[in-house]
């Protein structure tokens, strides 16, 4: 109340919210309808001076260098992505690939990595890249539950000896020590979904005593193992387990057994919720999922022990009747071969019905084939629009992208959700797009002085015209930029520029500060 009422008193007086800044600007953007992140939007300016935003209101009366004009334009906190795949772009030897542009040119301007549980163990040196190569974007990182697994001990389907969860709980310990915001999951992955939930218990806490978040890629989106109700089950007793905060990434019915399961998932979470437990999710605006080949299709049994141990099961004639029935049951559950799109290598834009026809041969024999030579990323569109809505509409559903190569996701997702969900279908107004997909965000993992156009508040903005903010990217071209996006700030300097890429790389590593007295001293 205390912000609205200064709010409508900053309008009426033609002037800032907060003290009127005593120097000049580095950047006005005059005559925006700006969306502050938590208030009513309004006609007005935004005043930057350096890597803070130093005023906003209407008619500012400041002197800057320059003058951004943003008449008929909306000006709204820089988007923040809570679920990509963006690390090693933002640690590529190319200085254009490390600016992200899929991301600059949408408006995103902070990014997560290391999620679905593969967050380096080296979590410091991945919040060190910026000192030597500069980046585009603003990122936090996990700490990943895979990588830990993997290395601790490896690929095979069994639980640790209490020798070696100690080693796990000890690279949990050092990755929140060196700044990771958390613990990520991917428990439908291998080797990951070998493990069972004290495990997972056992590690959480670790993060959860140093104040971090659980992020989970939940073990089952559908019907694959445990089935989608008990995946969140799952995911809602870590949190009552730990006491820490839990989010579910790209949260999703997916498949045919479970299509329509999103009001009963919803009511899920929101008992949770009401009970205690500090639960959010958020979600791509997509209804084609992306994973890869053997993650789609190969049964959990035939990949224990890894790549080498799936490939002899490949070439086991004892096992070719259940490797097939179990492939073919999967390939059901994802709507069939037609619906599976393979996008890359050889037979990238070719659905696995093509593939099949192009061999001459069936869909599973042609998949195996495919994975003999490189297990393909591949899209698959088995998700309702229902379902899609009904997750969008929940107020602690944020928005991401799950950016991965290959799907227009990582070109246009949050383009997509403005213009598809907020401009066409009207399943959510602007308001809630934009609070979802900067506010909620930084509020909800405590990223301070981000996802708000406030004065104090890092100056991470985005300016779009809301008349042709769009995703051009589709699944068949899946890298083509976005339109729309006038103007990006990041950290106070413009990325973004009359809907160009500047080259700058003002983007910093975001370590989270793990709860006192829970790390050794550093030396």
């Amino acid at each position: 109340m205390k912000l609205a009422s200064a709010l409508i008193a900053a309008l009426l007086a033609g002037s800032s919210l907060g003290a009127a800044p005593t120097q000049g600007a580095d950047v006005l953007i005059r005559g925006g309808t700006i969306y502050t992140g938590d208030e009513a939007p309004f006609t007005g300016d935004v005043a930057i001076r350096g890597d803070r935003i130093v005023a906003v209101g209407a008619n500012l009366k400041i002197a800057a260098t320059r003058t951004i004009d943003a008449k008929g334009m909306i000006v709204a906190p820089g988007f923040i992505d809570p679920h990509t795949h963006a690390g090693p772009w933002l640690a590529s030897a190319d200085a254009k690939t490390r600016l992200i542009p899929a991301f600059l040119l949408q408006g995103v301007t902070t990014a997560f990595i290391g999620n679905d549980g593969g967050g380096s163990i080296d979590v410091a040196g991945v919040l060190a890249t910026p000192r030597t190569k500069p980046v585009g974007i603003n990122f936090a990182t996990y700490v990943g539950f895979g990588t830990i697994r993997e290395a601790v001990i490896g690929g095979d389907a069994r639980a640790p000896t209490p020798t070696e969860l100690a080693r796990e709980k000890a690279l949990v310990v050092k990755g929140m020590c060196e700044g990771a915001i958390g613990f990520s999951t991917g428990l439908f992955y291998a080797p990951q979904n070998f493990s069972k939930t004290d495990e997972v218990i056992a590690l959480s806490a670790e993060a959860a005593k140093r104040g971090g978040y659980y992020d989970s890629h939940i073990r089952d989106e559908s019907s694959y193992t445990v089935g989608l109700a008990a995946a969140i089950d799952e995911a809602i007793a870590i949190g009552r387990a730990t006491g820490m905060p839990i989010h579910i990434s790209h949260i999703k019915a997916l498949g045919i057994d479970v299509q329509g399961m999103a009001p009963a998932i919803i009511a899920k979470i929101d008992a949770a919720r009401a009970s205690g437990v500090d639960i959010t999710a958020s979600q791509y605006p997509w209804s084609a999922s992306g994973t890869s080949l053997v993650a789609s299709l190969v049964p959990l049994w035939a990949q224990d022990g890894g790549t080498k141990a799936m490939i002899a099961r490949f070439d086991d004639k004892a096992l070719q009747p259940r490797l097939r029935a179990d492939m073919a049951e999967n390939m059901r559950k994802r709507g069939g071969a037609a619906t599976l799109l393979v996008t890359e290598g050889q037979w990238r834009g070719k659905y696995l019905s093509e593939i099949a026809a192009a061999m001459k041969t069936d869909p599973i024999s042609a998949v195996i084939a495919v994975i003999r030579v490189h297990d393909a990323a591949t899209v698959s569109f088995n998700m309702s629009e229902a379902d899609i809505a009904a997750f969008m509409r929940q107020p602690w559903v944020m928005t991401d992208s799950d950016a991965s190569s290959g799907h227009p996701r990582v070109w246009g997702t949050f383009a997509r959700k403005y213009a598809k969900y907020v401009v066409a279908d009207k399943v959510i107004t602007l308001r809630q797009f934009i609070e979802r997909s900067s506010t909620l965000t930084a509020k909800w993992f405590a990223l301070k002085g981000r996802g708000e156009l406030k004065p104090g508040d890092f100056a991470d903005v985005v300016v779009f015209d809301p008349k042709s903010y769009a995703a051009q990217a589709t699944y068949e071209q899946p890298s083509l930029p976005a339109t729309g996006v006038r103007t990006v700030l990041v950290n106070g300097r413009v990325a973004v520029d009359n809907g160009k890429l500047t080259g700058v790389a003002a983007g910093r590593a975001l370590p989270h500060t793990p709860t006192p007295g829970t790390c050794p001293p550093q030396r």
